[in-house]
């Protein structure tokens, strides 16, 4: 599918293909660095008119040439500008040195720069393409600043942050605005680099589409509904509950059976026709005592599921949520292996010695398995992706989807959705309040309703994660999971 380029998120390496395709078409490659400083000229004198000075601090590469134009256009402006540089300035090429050569501010050296009240930074230090921790005088410069309180504006991307992964090498700058062009990169999506960007703008500096979508992933872009929506089933008129599938959550014993119960509820209010609990018996008249629209069938062992699976409208199963972890986990598991199964919490942790096993179970025929490890059970599935520095994020869930042929949540504020195929979107709209006792049941549950109605996987697993982080907004600030659920809307 083809995106649109608001929604493309291009790696730093990826943008610098582009850059140089552009150049390489016989567009004007200094033209467009003009427009790029020219733009953040314009975002300093429209959110900050109150400056007493602004301060360009500019580095020794094409970002630090924005730079330059940036404080020429300032000083045409009217304002006081004062430049600071990071290396020597005469030894620039290409479009940097043009920018400077053609800047009328004179420029200190960054260590020199002493923050002072009414200021305002233009960070043109680094941009995205900064693969190494900060040199020691930019990590001081960064330091006084931040001492000072004074609000920063970075180009591209805060200076001292991987545009690829949103980690922060050494130091970095907190912006209060950040202005990149043309697309955003994953750095400002994923956290911590989404909040030390502040508020972001993205520039059309004139980069033609067709050079940006030749050199995009086109397979990374931040979790909305236009990335999924075409796949989510929509009630006709003529629906009915059978249409609409049936969703089975397993139940934990009598002494932890709320967590399936507020999966269940998800589910029914994400939209799946029926949904029943799956209970040991020894926890049936604790769940039967609390339930109305949500059936419940007893069972005991997995020779009693198998018998059970006879019925071939039972689709998709959630289990985990509070269910414990151990064999019988990974026998309930394993006989589900024809269905589609959201496997979450306790059901994960119980493949941590036999993760491939699990895999195996599921990997032939379309994708029917979606995972949705925290931190902590994504290590216990994939020990070496997780340990792999290298690899951020995304790179992760991408490596781990593809590995256990499954849709991955890998959960957090900035939750990555990851399928087999490589494609990964990254979710942006779950409010900090979300992370609260039982909150993950109830993704697992949301996850499962749309599965249940025929969506894909991966397709499930991302409309799911969004709906989770709606519902967390519509519920507001103290949320329980209880009223999580309450909040669950179907699409």
């Amino acid at each position: 599918m083809m995106l649109p380029l608001a929604d493309l998120l291009l790696t730093p390496d990826a943008m610098a293909a582009v850059d140089s395709a552009a150049a390489a078409s016989g567009i004007d490659s200094y033209g467009l660095m003009e427009k790029a400083g020219q733009a953040v000229a314009g975002v300093a004198l429209r959110h900050f008119p109150e400056a007493r000075r602004y301060v360009v601090l500019c580095g020794p590469g094409n970002n630090g040439g924005d730079g330059y134009v940036a404080a020429r256009a300032l000083r045409r402006a009217g304002a006081d500008v004062q430049l600071f540089h990071l290396g020597d300035p005469q030894k620039l090429k290409g479009d940097a040195a043009h920018a400077f050569v053609d800047c009328p501010v004179s420029g200190e050296p960054i260590d020199s720069y002493i923050p002072r009240l009414g200021d305002v930074v233009i960070d043109a230090v680094f941009g995205a393409g900064l693969s190494r921790p900060v040199p020691d005088d930019v990590a001081a410069t960064i330091a006084r600043v931040e001492a000072a309180g004074v609000p920063v504006i970075a180009v591209d991307l805060p200076s001292g942050l991987d545009g690829r992964s949103g980690q922060v090498l050494g130091a970095a700058f907190r912006a209060a605005r950040t202005v990149t062009f043309m697309t955003r990169k994953p750095g400002h999506l994923l956290l911590p680099g989404r909040e030390l960007c502040g508020d972001l703008e993205v520039f059309d500096i004139g980069i033609p589409g067709r050079i940006v979508q030749a050199h995009a992933d086109g397979l990374i872009a931040e979790n909305t509904p236009a990335q999924w929506q075409a796949k989510i089933p929509s009630a006709d008129a003529d629906t009915h509950k059978y249409k609409r599938g049936h969703l089975v959550v397993f139940s934990g014993g009598p002494n932890a059976t709320g967590a399936a119960r507020m999966s269940a509820m998800a589910g029914l209010k994400a939209g799946a026709g029926l949904v029943t609990i799956a209970s040991s018996p020894e926890a049936l008249s604790v769940n039967a005592g609390l339930l109305t629209a949500i059936m419940l069938h007893p069972i005991a062992d997995e020779a009693s599921l198998r018998e059970w699976l006879a019925d071939q409208r039972l689709s998709t199963f959630v289990l985990g949520p509070g269910f414990g972890a151990g064999d019988k986990a990974r026998q309930f598991c394993l006989a589900l292996a024809d269905r589609h199964l959201v496997l979450d919490a306790d059901g994960i942790t119980s493949f941590r010695d036999q993760p491939q096993k699990l895999f195996d179970a599921f990997a032939e025929g379309p994708t029917r398995l979606v995972l949705t490890p925290h931190e902590g059970e994504f290590g216990r599935l994939f020990p070496d992706i997780a340990a792999d520095e290298a690899l951020s994020k995304v790179d992760k869930a991408r490596a781990a989807a593809a590995r256990a042929h499954a849709a991955i949540i890998y959960k957090g504020a900035d939750s990555v959705i990851a399928a087999p195929d490589g494609r990964a979107l990254i979710n942006t709209n779950a409010p900090p309040w979300l992370a609260t006792a039982g909150s993950g049941d109830v993704l697992a549950g949301i996850v499962g309703g749309l599965m249940a109605q025929g969506a894909p996987a991966f397709e499930a697993a991302a409309a799911g994660v969004w709906l989770h982080g709606l519902a967390g907004q519509h519920a507001g600030k103290g949320l329980t999971a209880e009223d999580l659920v309450a909040n669950v809307k179907p699409l």
